[in-house]
């Protein structure tokens, strides 16, 4: 009888401390970042499957099957990328018979696989921005957005031929905006923006039609000003054709084909600049190949002009990842929270997307976990510019709808 009654309680124990842990991850002692709730402390986070449940200061391990020790390490929100490229190349001719090496971003080879850069560098939703138009996005929705780990989303080409480079992009007969919202309505889940870029010519209707499809589809434009010779007046279109939360990329670029909004000759920010950012213009890096220049960024930013988003432009040939990026920006002054938050809450906003890029209760786990490495870092911007600094950012866990996707020399869970 004593024998039973002790395999009972035995029994008991048991089901008792199975029941008695409710979440499935715990992130312990990590310094969290979040500018949704301005939350700037160490907390523990828990998660329940996909979502965050709980945050706390201290929340019992035993109740975690799961734990990741982050002591010493900032938590923040996963990070979000909004301008990137991934309309890969497939393994074989695309449709029409014509080969994925003649079709640049839409389908070819300039475009990179999103899986091959996100989670190492904290990200977990990044944004395509225009490789595909309303002809093929059903293309690039079956071969990358839902086959990919990555959350992937996309801004829609106001070209329907998307990103294919010369003469296809100069086709002012192809860029309809009731065909292009269209297909934005469609896919809702997917398509989060309209996207123009790359015309050469100087009439407006490119970023006219864009503006249409945006204002019919309820959704931001992504303008990539530029490669117009003499270039084209930012302040008109800031003015005149772009509408409240449309988002300006490539905007510390420095080229000759597109207006700065630094002057180059007195190191001055043009003094309308800020004002049509507080007007609700959005400004975005799209850092890129060529795209990013410290002579416009440093002066902007001690004029005391931030962008509103971080993002890459990765490519086939732009190198440098988020947290590279991120970097740089601590490097120029400006603080880790305002850094982390654009690139995180500040880009879902813009994007229409306010469940991610946030650490609230309630809201998706995606969540980065980084830490600041000491050392000697420099990078220099395509002018030759370098800028050097004693600390640069790394991933150590990536954390992906509550499911841990990236682990940096740590043993994980």
């Amino acid at each position: 009888m004593l024998r039973g009654t002790r395999i009972l309680l035995l029994l008991l124990l048991l089901t008792t401390t199975a029941t008695a842990q409710p979440y499935t991850l715990l992130i312990r002692n990590g310094y969290c970042i979040d500018p949704a709730s301005n939350r700037r402390d160490t907390f523990d986070v828990a998660i329940v499957d996909n979502r965050i449940v709980r945050i706390a200061k201290r929340i019992d391990p035993h109740q975690a099957k799961k734990q990741l020790d982050a002591r010493g390490m900032i938590v923040c929100p996963g990070l979000i990328d909004i301008h990137t490229h991934v309309f890969f190349a497939a393994d074989s001719a695309t449709a029409n018979n014509t080969a994925d090496s003649d079709l640049e971003y839409a389908g070819g080879s300039e475009a990179l696989h999103p899986d091959s850069f996100s989670f190492r560098s904290g990200v977990t939703t990044i944004v395509d921005a225009g490789s595909s138009g309303w002809r093929n996005f059903p293309t690039f929705k079956a071969r990358v957005i839902d086959r990919s780990k990555t959350r992937v989303l996309a801004f829609l080409d106001i070209v329907g031929a998307g990103m294919r480079g010369n003469p296809y992009e100069q086709d002012t007969l192809d860029m309809n905006g009731a065909l292009t919202a269209t297909v934005a309505r469609r896919y809702p889940k997917d398509i989060v923006g309209i996207k123009v870029a790359h015309y050469l010519g100087t009439s407006w209707h490119p970023v006219d039609a864009a503006v249409s499809a945006g204002t019919i589809a309820h959704i931001p434009v992504m303008v990539d000003f530029g490669e117009h010779l003499p270039p084209m007046p930012i302040r008109q279109l800031f003015e005149q054709h772009l509408r409240l939360h449309d988002i300006f990329t490539h905007c510390f670029a420095q080229l000759e084909d597109r207006e700065p909004i630094v002057d180059p000759t007195a190191g001055h920010l043009k003094p309308f600049v800020k004002i049509e950012q507080l007007k609700g213009i959005v400004f975005d890096v799209g850092y890129g190949e060529i795209s990013f220049a410290f002579s416009q960024a440093i002066p902007a930013i001690k004029a005391g002009f931030l962008p509103n988003s971080i993002s890459t432009d990765l490519h086939k040939g732009a190198t440098h990842d988020m947290l590279d990026i991120l970097s740089q920006f601590l490097a120029m002054g400006v603080d880790l929270p305002t850094v982390i938050t654009m690139a995180s809450w500040n880009p879902a906003r813009e994007i229409g997307r306010p469940r991610l890029g946030s650490l609230r209760e309630g809201h998706i786990a995606d969540i980065a976990i980084l830490q600041l490495e000491k050392g000697d870092f420099e990078a220099t911007d395509h002018l030759g510019q370098t800028m050097t600094s004693g600390q640069k950012l790394i991933c150590i866990w990536t954390i992906k709808d509550g499911r841990l996707v990236y682990s940096h020399n740590r043993p994980g869970l």
